[in-house]
């Protein structure tokens, strides 16, 4: 099935969508990518997701993308007397590095790496910035803080240090354990959450040690502060707006969104759109006209894909949520405008063969119309340098290595193919005219096709070639 459009659609699976059928009815509907959520479910409720996922993907033919999502450290108050307390604006409250039961004068927090970030005059923010704390006084154990904006707490609500660099590891035992289960199962992607500073990355790289492509959410200011350097250390990079919009004022989501689409595009990394994207599609049949323009702004953007979360994990119309972003996406890119837009950002390429090439990939299907881009590819650099370009025509990617063509199933513009290396220049052409016909790229004789790969064929990052051929009568 070859979709109608460049940017694509992930979809996370819960308890609305485990079922073989509703995975093959998200598919059908658009969706590109399944997300496996590890901070709900168990490890079994993944395994079965993803058996069927990948029986889908034999009985189909085309190649489905898994995204398995870390939960990340998660910083909680602890237990409450009743379970809840009231606080007052004004009022002071302590938090302490305590395991006791806090009543309305004080709350346990057993995290020392919170207290050893806190600073006089730092705001906290629990249970998703619905209360607000200023730290008046504290110590490597407690906090002093006065109430700025009070109500319920109850046990285990979350607390968020906006402004401050905790020093913790992104990745925790439970998420280490989650880890190795996703990629001896074969996962494609990693979405490590939490990611501070360029640092967290080396880790991650080092755990996931190639087995996947490493995508880092950005849900904290401080990674906003060395975007370039997270961006450059990371596979793709996914716009987290649920964190991001509680550590940060809601206004400055806006631009911070497109800071980081534009930054990533500068790179050529992909770049992800998520949280609340349709949110009222999790009980009702049609999204706000708020939330159709919020999808289409991601799209005009540039981005590589919008994310669906609870919508399809828990929602009661996952299907339909996933045909609503199919049709605002089509809708988006078919808009005149979007062309101007997308190409407003301009991309500077490295002096390398590879970007020459892929630059001058681009310039030639829109010069000749071209009805694809072709791209014989090992490790998917290369289609991933064309679709940087943001090319008019739709890429056809190429590629006997069957991890590339279920990760390149996130990257704008790319159709993938799972199929044998070629071996000589004749062979490129031919097999690249025969696909293009079985997968719906041309449209009879006159069809011109422009192709890229390397020689030595089979041989990564070898990019050096670019062939201009036409489907003639004959053919």
């Amino acid at each position: 099935m070859r979709r109608d459009r460049k940017a694509k659609i992930i979809a996370t699976l819960g308890p609305a969508t485990s079922s073989s059928e509703t995975i093959e009815r998200l598919w059908d509907a658009g969706t590109d990518v399944f997300r496996m959520n590890f901070s709900h479910g168990a490890q079994e409720d993944h395994r079965n997701r993803l058996y069927h996922i990948r029986r889908l993907q034999k009985r189909i033919g085309r190649p489905i993308g898994v995204l398995l999502d870390l939960q990340g450290p998660k910083l909680r108050v602890g237990q409450l007397d009743g379970g809840e307390v009231e606080l007052t604006a004004g009022s002071e409250f302590r938090l302490q590095l305590d395991k006791g039961t806090g009543d309305a004068n004080w709350a346990p927090l057993p995290h020392p790496e919170i207290f050893a970030a806190l600073k006089p005059g730092m705001t906290l923010l629990l249970d998703d910035g619905k209360l607000r704390l200023e730290v008046i006084h504290c110590t490597d154990s407690q906090a002093v803080t006065k109430v700025l904006v009070g109500g319920t707490l109850r046990d285990r609500k979350g607390v968020n240090v906006p402004g401050a660099v905790l020093p913790i590891s992104p990745i925790t035992e439970k998420d280490r354990k989650d880890l190795e289960f996703g990629l001896d199962l074969g996962v494609d992607w990693v979405a490590f959450s939490f990611v501070q500073r360029p640092e967290d990355l080396v880790e991650a790289r080092k755990l996931v040690d190639g087995r996947a492509l490493i995508m880092s959410k950005i849900e904290k200011p401080a990674a906003v502060d060395c975007l370039d350097e997270i961006v450059r250390l990371s596979d793709s990079v996914m716009v987290a707006r649920g964190d991001l919009g509680v550590e940060m004022p809601p206004q400055e989501v806006p631009r911070r969104q497109k800071q980081i689409i534009q930054a990533c595009r500068a790179a050529g990394t992909p770049v992800v759109v998520a949280t609340q994207m349709l949110e009222s599609m999790i009980s009702a049949p049609a999204p706000t006209r708020a939330e159709a323009s919020d999808v289409a702004t991601a799209i005009y953007d540039g981005a590589d894909a919008v994310m669906l979360s609870a919508e399809t994990a828990m929602g009661d119309y996952p299907i339909e949520a996933a045909h609503m972003m199919d049709r605002i996406i089509s809708s988006t890119e078919n808009d005149p405008l979007y062309s101007r837009l997308v190409h407003a950002t301009t991309v500077a390429l490295q002096p390398t063969r590879s970007d020459a090439i892929a630059a001058a990939c681009a310039q030639t299907a829109a010069t000749l119309s071209a009805n694809a881009i072709v791209c014989y590819t090992m490790s998917g650099a290369t289609a991933q340098r064309v679709a940087r370009e943001r090319p008019d025509a739709p890429i056809l990617v190429l590629t006997a290595e069957n991890n590339t063509a279920q990760r390149l199933t996130l990257l704008w513009g790319a159709h993938c193919v799972h199929t044998a290396d070629v071996q000589n220049t004749k062979e490129m052409v031919e097999k690249a005219r025969r696909i293009a016909v079985e997968q719906g790229f041309t449209d009879g004789p006159g069809t011109t096709l422009v192709i890229t790969a390397g020689v030595p064929f089979g041989t990564s990052g070898s990019t050096n070639m670019l062939r201009v051929t036409a489907l003639e009568e004959e053919s």
